[in-house]
């Protein structure tokens, strides 16, 4: 039986309330997309080190006994890890939990769209960076362009709303090919996010960012788009409406204007160490701790330390070189 944790709010040093953990089920993905994962990349963590999907719900459920209320499951490729429904009903059920999403590339989602609606995940984050099937393939190595539409569609047939496409725009991406996939999020009803690459490792590095702001702006006003009058959903994006309140457009803007100071997230990778920033090296080895037979109050106290310890902003731009470890190492 659990410890009793500590009561609520987390906040870290600079008085931002943590309230978001990212829990990444797996680095493995089925994809090499060319901004996160080097083609020839065989450096993944051990399956033995892997937490089972009971330690991981032991230390999901001290963050959400401390007031985090937003927990995301994410990889590398979340739907790869066996059990993944399973561990998400879990987490679901936790007394304080408000909104439990997963993030996926979709190619096994039209097997797992119902369960996972099921188990009670609330929302989906789907990459989609092209509708090109040519393009589709040379970005990802995969060509499963397909999979990954049937996926959205037993998406949409479970239930799931909204439902994000999260696609990576960088210098070189045609700003048609973005128009199309906005095109095509209106007509399915989904919300379009257009992200800035961070530079997360060498393949991180070889894509410079454009700044999405203006581009957002235009792609808006071309769609007859407002911006958004407050902050919707759990992240940093920043939106534009079709006047009625709901989400359409939104861009992600680690690189040309960094929001580290509303930074309300930690993340958990799959072999429990904890990360405090993603462009920083600064960790916890929460999973080490656990094994080596921590209790609750010992596991909450390093929590607890860690999320004080917390940097105030990323190097990303001052000191790309900084981060070495690559985006599915550390968790979406």
């Amino acid at each position: 039986m659990m410890d009793e944790p500590a009561a609520g709010p987390l906040k870290d040093g600079f008085g931002r309330r943590i309230d978001y953990l990212r829990v990444s089920v797996t680095d493995r993905c089925d994809l090499r997309c060319s901004y996160c994962l080097p083609k020839d990349f065989k450096g993944f963590e051990t399956p033995a080190n892997w937490l089972s999907h009971e330690e991981m719900a032991r230390l999901v459920g001290l963050f959400v006994g401390l007031g985090v209320s937003k927990v995301r499951l994410t990889g590398g490729e979340p739907l790869l890890r066996r059990g993944v429904s399973g561990l998400a009903r879990a987490i679901a059920a936790m007394p304080g939990l408000r909104d439990l999403s997963v993030s996926t590339n979709a190619t096994q989602l039209a097997r797992h769209a119902q369960d996972l609606r099921a188990a009670g995940v609330d929302r989906l984050n789907i990459s989609l960076d092209t509708l090109d099937a040519a393009a589709f393939s040379q970005i990802t190595g995969r060509d499963c362009l397909d999979a990954v539409l049937a996926g959205l569609a037993a998406a949409r047939q479970a239930g799931f709303a909204p439902i994000k496409l999260n696609s990576v725009v960088h210098a070189a991406t045609p700003e048609a090919e973005v128009r199309r996939l906005l095109a095509y999020a209106v007509e399915q009803g989904f919300v379009l996010r257009l992200i800035e690459p961070m530079p997360m490792g060498e393949c991180g590095r070889g894509f410079s960012h454009t700044d999405l702001n203006a581009m957002g702006a235009r792609l808006a006003a071309d769609a007859g788009l407002v911006p958004a009058l407050a902050a919707l959903g759990n992240g940093p994006a920043r939106y534009w409406t079709a006047g009625h309140g709901a989400p359409v457009l939104g861009v992600i803007t680690p690189m040309s204007r960094h929001f580290c100071a509303s930074c309300n997230r930690v993340r958990l990778g799959v072999d429990g160490t904890l990360y405090l920033c993603l462009g920083q090296e600064d960790q916890v080895p929460l999973g080490r701790l656990l094994r080596a037979g921590a209790s609750d109050a010992e596991l909450t106290a390093a929590i607890l330390a860690g999320i004080a310890a917390k940097p105030e902003r990323h190097d990303f731009v001052s000191r790309p070189e900084r981060i070495v470890r690559f985006m599915a190492q550390t968790g979406g």
